[in-house]
């Protein structure tokens, strides 16, 4: 019978560091080529397709429009522009944004496992042997590096903190553009290895191997198989039932707050799961926000009586500006559109029932009959943009006011009064709340 302790004559160590830098060190007898595979087959499905996303979340910022909506300082090709936002349909954004992040949950204890199975070559000694290993060793580093960076700062967006010493978009940004270099050099490297490795057994029959039948992969498979294996304690189908299990979990945790509706109480790993805080809670058709009025430091002043929305264009040779109080909206023609909102950090809401007036009829007011943009300004004083811009397009279309009630009801304070902007297929962050002026550009 094999002994699983004895190491092979010609799978000593070399000579280097005691502890983890010793292939020894590594007893597991279900690590190896096989398990590392598997699981990076898993990612390499998944990422791009988080990565694809992102880059839809990108273009739904418009941003070529202003410097306002694209702050990444010096991003040149890498901030290339994908093509106008569309406003139709007006899910895509909350279905292609919670794709992101939800995948990106779910995708964790995954990324977990791989990184478990393949920490001895974290140790591996010596660390270079040559050019083709040096390639190898920095495309591991980006790709466990920026797999860890980028994970980390998105979940730290879904749950709205930002301890970053810069913008959390600048950040993720150019995060992905380094993890994503590792990623292709990486796959590039051990795609022939993932091959081999996937083909050295079948999944079916290891799927079917128990806990007393588990045997390691022999040593001369690969630097990942152990050279002095112990006892297995779990079998290879064990842990691919458990990372299978975890990332299950995580996502019936979590999706809820995308799709809305009763799946909504099921989020509870999402900051905006049941709660109910813009500032009518308890009423009939009341919804999530991100950014209360409190946090926004609105001051009850401004939003009174007092306010004016101010309504112009950018060409000082035109119109004057135009003061509009909230009557005075009132009084012209209103309309009425059934949309959601949805927030870069996965979570939305369900259809709420807009009313109010339409850009494109503020826009005629201004003198601005095919205005290419507007410039949309807000109360605002801190917790979060005070100012986007939005296309022609967005503009024009039917379903885009400047709202003044929604289902049926006044805005609270916390959802925007005394007017927001709503525009369909819109990142949340794009329909400002609190409205103080709308400055078309023709």
């Amino acid at each position: 019978m094999r002994s699983y302790t004895r190491e092979p004559p010609l799978m000593r160590d070399p000579s280097g560091p005691p502890g983890p830098f010793r292939r020894s060190f590594w007893r597991s007898p279900i690590r190896g080529p096989w398990l590392t595979s598997v699981l990076g087959l898993l990612l390499l499905v998944s990422l791009p397709v988080m990565f694809a996303t992102g880059l839809l979340s990108y273009a739904a910022y418009n941003p070529d429009l202003s410097p306002l909506n694209d702050t990444t300082p010096g991003k040149g090709l890498l901030g290339f522009y994908l093509f106008s936002w569309p406003t139709h349909p007006i899910w895509l954004y909350r279905l292609t944004q919670g794709v992101h992040v939800t995948l990106g949950l779910t995708l964790v204890p995954i990324l977990l496992f791989k990184l478990w199975s393949v920490l001895p070559k974290l140790f591996e000694w010596p660390p270079l042997r040559s050019y083709a290993h040096a390639l190898e060793r920095m495309s591991l580093f980006l790709v466990v590096g920026g797999a860890g960076f980028e994970f980390a700062t998105g979940i730290l967006n879904i749950q709205t903190w930002y301890p970053f010493p810069t913008s959390f978009y600048t950040l993720h940004f150019y995060g992905a553009w380094v993890f994503i270099a590792g990623l292709v050099v990486h796959v590039a490297v051990k795609f022939p290895v993932m091959i081999r490795a996937l083909r050295s057994r079948g999944f079916i029959e290891e799927m079917r191997t128990n806990l007393a039948g588990t045997r390691p992969e022999p040593p001369d498979a690969g630097y990942l198989a152990p050279v002095a294996p112990a006892a297995p304690t779990i079998s290879r189908r064990g842990v691919l039932a458990f990372a299978g299990a975890g990332s299950a979990l995580v996502a019936l945790l979590s999706v809820g707050q995308s799709l809305g509706g009763v799946f909504r109480k099921t989020a509870l790993l999402a900051p905006h799961n049941q709660s109910v805080t813009g500032g009518t809670a308890g009423t009939v058709g009341d919804f999530q926000i991100n950014n209360t009025a409190r946090n926004a430091g609105i001051v009850p002043s401004e939003t009174g009586a007092a306010w004016r929305l101010t309504v112009g264009t950018d060409d000082q040779a035109g119109h004057a500006p135009t003061l509009l109080s909230r009557a005075h909206l009132l009084r012209m023609e209103q309309h009425t559109a059934s949309l959601p909102i949805a927030c870069v950090e996965g979570w939305s809401t369900d259809n709420q029932i807009w009313t109010g007036v339409r850009l494109r009829d503020l826009a005629a007011l201004s003198g601005a009959a095919n205005p290419l943009s507007v410039l949309v300004r807000s109360l605002q004083h801190g917790g979060g943009f005070n100012r986007a811009v939005l296309s022609g397009e967005q503009i024009m279309d039917p379903d885009s006011l400047l709202a003044l009630r929604v289902n049926g009801a006044d805005l609270s304070l916390d959802h925007g009064y005394p007017a927001r902007v709503i525009v369909p297929n819109n990142p949340g962050v794009h329909n400002t709340k609190w409205v103080a002026s709308l400055t078309f550009r023709s």
